[in-house]
């Protein structure tokens, strides 16, 4: 809860702090920098695609990020960049951090137990499983980057 609710002030503050320095051309240089590097981050894909979700879905979009992996921290960010009202977001943040503590306290502990029972067997079988994993992930991520590509031609 509290990643996620400083995520929500920091986007909150992006808008805030590219307001000032349009009223204000007097601000420091490092004001301009930091205000520039977060205004390039709100124009990366996954932003992008955080911001379409939140402008879409609004507070459900939220709750559903706590569900998600990579794009969690950009539609939260996002909730605060279109100015979601905080008692809105608030509210749909409680049963998204709800459900990933669920999640985490038996899929996440589940694995962590067997991965460490797996090591007291044999290290090398728990660096294999690894391995495959990585590899599987990757071979997702690619896989799925070349459909957005053929889905973008």
């Amino acid at each position: 809860m509290a990643r996620s609710h400083a995520t929500y002030w920091a986007g909150r503050g992006v808008v805030r702090g590219a307001q000032a320095v349009d009223e204000h051309e007097g601000a420091p240089s490092w004001w301009h920098s930091s205000v520039r590097r977060l205004e390039s981050w709100s124009g990366t894909p996954s932003a992008q695609r955080g911001l379409d979700l939140v402008r879409r879905w609004g507070p459900v979009a939220v709750t559903l990020a706590y569900l998600t992996v990579g794009l969690q921290t950009a539609v939260i960010a996002s909730a605060g960049l279109v100015k979601m009202p905080y008692l809105r977001f608030a509210i749909a943040s409680v049963p998204g951090a709800i459900a990933w503590a669920v999640i985490w306290a038996t899929i996440g502990f589940g694995a962590l137990w067997a991965a460490l029972a797996l090591f007291a067997r044999s290290p090398w079988a728990l660096a294999a499983a690894v391995v495959l994993v990585v590899l599987a992930v990757g071979w997702s991520v690619r896989r799925r980057a070349r459909v957005r590509v053929q889905a973008e031609v």
